[in-house]
């Protein structure tokens, strides 16, 4: 079990760390999702796979033991925003890392519109400005349920939380533009 004191490895590397193909697939989804260093990524890549083979040991299963477990899990997947409701263990296998990722704070703030980029939904995170439920949130890796997505926002102790801040004009006027400024 360990020391609960230490902190323990919550991510597997890949077995073959010099793999080219690998290599340029780590950078651009580093580059796509703005994440801080490989680790974050072998750490979902590591909560994929268990996943992944939870899915796998339900199937193996018996038909009776089966149905109550497989049912368990598509909801609790559900509620993570992973899977439909209507999902089998199929589509659990057939997950992929991006999936993963998309639900993440960080994400979700950009695509919500509330950051200009990645890296400034990752900056605003960690500086305290975004709550979900009116608690703050400094994580920018954390798993973003689809009860919690609707409570996001901007932290009421945030300057950001004013509609008149300077950013969130800017914000503003770019979607308006089409994310283009005129000059």
């Amino acid at each position: 079990m360990g020391d609960p004191k230490k902190k323990h490895k919550r991510y597997t590397t890949p077995k073959r760390p010099y793999d080219q193909d690998a290599l340029m697939e780590e950078l651009r989804l580093i580059g796509a999702y703005g994440l801080r260093n490989k680790r974050e990524l072998w750490r979902h890549r590591t909560e994929l796979s268990r996943i992944r083979r939870m899915a796998r040991e339900k199937l193996s299963m018996d038909p009776v033991e089966r149905a109550e477990g497989e049912r368990e899990m598509i909801r609790k997947l559900h509620s993570l925003g992973l899977v439909g409701e209507k999902a089998t263990l199929e589509d659990i296998l057939s997950l992929r890392i991006e999936d993963l990722m998309e639900r993440r704070l960080q994400t979700i703030v950009f695509r919500k519109g509330m950051a200009k980029s990645l890296f400034q939904a990752r900056q605003l995170i960690t500086h305290g400005h975004i709550s979900i439920g009116g608690r703050k949130v400094r994580a920018p890796s954390y798993h973003v349920t689809l009860e919690d997505e609707a409570q996001l926002e901007f932290a009421g102790s945030s300057p950001l939380a004013v509609r008149d801040h300077p950013l969130r004009r800017e914000l503003t006027v770019s979607e308006m533009t089409g994310g283009e400024m005129n000059e």
